[in-house]
């Protein structure tokens, strides 16, 4: 791994790359003040798209993770900022994430550490792909999916604990698509009442339900 610092979602976020099956992936970490309890790692939109870590869900995402006492970390799909490769038609980026996850779960060899694993919109899909990819006893403790790619992309099921938000204004993946892909899992969604797909003007409400779900019941 190769570490800068430059301050993209606070001045402490450190950048990091690590070898992918494309080349070098970037990433971006940022930790909590205490000893993390593990990593979550947060999968960003549609790279064809402008989608980048740099996304506002995505860093809102991060900040709930932080919080929540775990360190998160953001990367660009292949292609996207310091990224090496092109774009793989939602292949190659599934790949990506899994490299990413092997690279912070078990840091040079060490024993893994828990981890938790996120995406918004497009990242949403690759989030559910690659856990989906994962062996047993090596899948995320917890999935965060926000305005889930679910009607474009084939989301596979993913656990019942996983939490799901949507928007209800949602113009880019309907709220219909959502429940469609929801309904046969029996899985529930929080929609965000009126709210478009990029929750503009309520990420602070997204990071407080993300903070308030995921949060261990002592420490309500």
């Amino acid at each position: 791994m190769n570490a800068q610092r430059r301050g993209l979602m606070n001045p402490r976020t450190v950048h990091h790359s690590v070898a992918g099956p494309a080349g070098r992936i970037e990433c971006a970490i940022d930790a909590p003040a205490q000893v993390a309890l593990g990593t979550a790692v947060v999968c960003h939109p549609h790279p064809q798209q402008g989608g980048t870590m740099d996304n506002k869900v995505v860093q809102t995402l991060a900040r709930a993770f932080v919080q929540l006492g775990w360190s998160s970390v953001r990367f660009n799909f292949r292609g996207v900022g310091g990224s090496e490769g092109v774009w793989d038609d939602g292949v190659g980026e599934v790949d990506d994430a899994l490299a990413v996850i092997d690279a912070f779960r078990a840091p040079a060899g060490e024993p893994a550490l828990p981890f938790m694993l996120a995406g918004f919109s497009f990242g949403g899909f690759v989030a559910a792909e690659a856990a989906s990819r994962l062996p047993d006893g090596a899948k995320p403790q917890r999935m965060v999916l926000v305005g889930a790619s679910t009607q474009k992309q084939h989301v596979p099921a993913v656990p019942a604990d996983t939490l799901v938000i949507h928007g209800e204004a949602d113009d880019v993946v309907p709220l219909s698509a959502a429940f469609d892909w929801a309904r046969p899992q029996s899985l529930p969604i929080i929609v965000f009442p009126g709210v478009g797909h990029f929750f503009h003007g309520q990420l602070g409400l997204l990071k407080g339900v993300v903070v308030q779900a995921l949060a261990p019941r002592n420490a309500l």
